[in-house]
């Protein structure tokens, strides 16, 4: 859960609030209802969601899930699984209170600090990148997913180059995301090119 965790965080905290869910979701589902760890994914999923309707201007939907979200971290440690988890718990009472809280959004804390992308590893970026294409417009999940494989290629060889680099860069340079997607999927595409070209020669 550690990579999904963190990446998760670091997308929350760099303002995409809709987003994050997709980080947690495949884990939260795979759990058993009422654990703890399925309370705890499912309460952190419902608090991104009402601060995004929140700021979405969608009050009642935001209160609702606000409540709903108080009630499944109920209980759980203060420091859930490094969650400072007793600071999201009194946001979202102020933002069941009076939704205008989430104009200014608690940043989520792990383990006493504040994630961002640039404290991700690769196995978490990897997590990032593809839940930001899947979650985002304007990506196309298969590309991000080969290009993530092919990293992932690179990191067990030991060399981290063409595609781990991109792949970082496509999480981390908001700004210029855009500009990193349409680089990656050239890189992809002639890659793909390569591997057809060579599939079946020697069978």
């Amino acid at each position: 859960m550690d990579d999904s965790l963190r990446a998760g965080v670091a997308i929350y905290n760099a303002g995409a609030y809709r987003a994050a869910h997709g980080a947690w979701e495949a884990k939260w589902l795979s759990l058993d209802r009422g654990s703890d760890d399925e309370r705890f994914l499912h309460g952190l999923i419902q608090f991104t969601a009402a601060v995004h309707h929140a700021r979405d201007g969608n009050d009642s939907g935001a209160v609702g899930l606000a409540r709903s979200a108080r009630e499944y971290l109920d209980g759980l440690g203060d420091d859930y699984r490094g969650v400072d988890l007793a600071g999201v718990r009194t946001f979202l009472a102020r933002l069941e209170a009076d939704p205008a809280v989430a104009d200014d959004p608690l940043a989520l804390r792990l383990d006493g600090g504040v994630v961002t992308y640039d404290d991700l590893d690769f196995d978490a970026v990897a997590v990032a990148a593809e839940t930001l294409a899947e979650e985002l417009d304007g990506y196309d999940e298969d590309i991000v997913a080969d290009a993530v494989a092919y990293a992932r290629e690179e990191v067990a060889d030991g060399a981290q180059t063409q595609f781990t680099a991109m792949v970082f860069d496509f999480v981390r340079n908001e700004a210029q995301r855009g500009l990193v997607f349409q680089r990656l999927g050239e890189h992809v595409r002639r890659r793909r090119r390569r591997e057809d070209d060579v599939s079946g020669l020697f069978e």
